[in-house]
């Protein structure tokens, strides 16, 4: 995260160590972890915060562009109930009649 090698933690430790001391050291460090943890666990906290808001904006995205499309889908539907009807009365517009009389009534005079 900050790209410390190992002789710049040394020097940081012996600059430490001739500031607080080596009474308070142990201590200065623990309280300096907890420091670190908490910072971290807050830029985690923020981080997450922040892809979620992300995702909900796409899925916001998604849900405005399936709305839009849904009235195309619809007049596409409509249009489809519509020639499926035109078909239905065309077909039966071309239909040969159906023979209703009897033959075996045909009686010659």
């Amino acid at each position: 995260m900050f790209d410390i090698g190992f002789f710049e933690l040394l020097l940081i430790g012996v600059v430490a160590l001739l500031v607080i001391g080596p009474e308070r050291l142990p201590k200065v460090a623990r309280q300096a972890g907890a420091w670190m943890g908490r910072a971290r666990r807050f830029v985690r906290s923020v981080k997450d915060d922040i892809d979620r808001e992300i995702q909900a904006e796409e899925y916001k995205r998604l849900l405005e562009e399936q709305n839009l499309a849904k009235p195309v889908h619809e007049i596409i539907e409509e249009t489809r109930k519509d020639l499926h009807e035109i078909g239905e009365q065309a077909r039966e517009a071309v239909k040969p009649p159906s023979d209703t009389h009897d033959p075996g009534d045909g009686s010659k005079a």
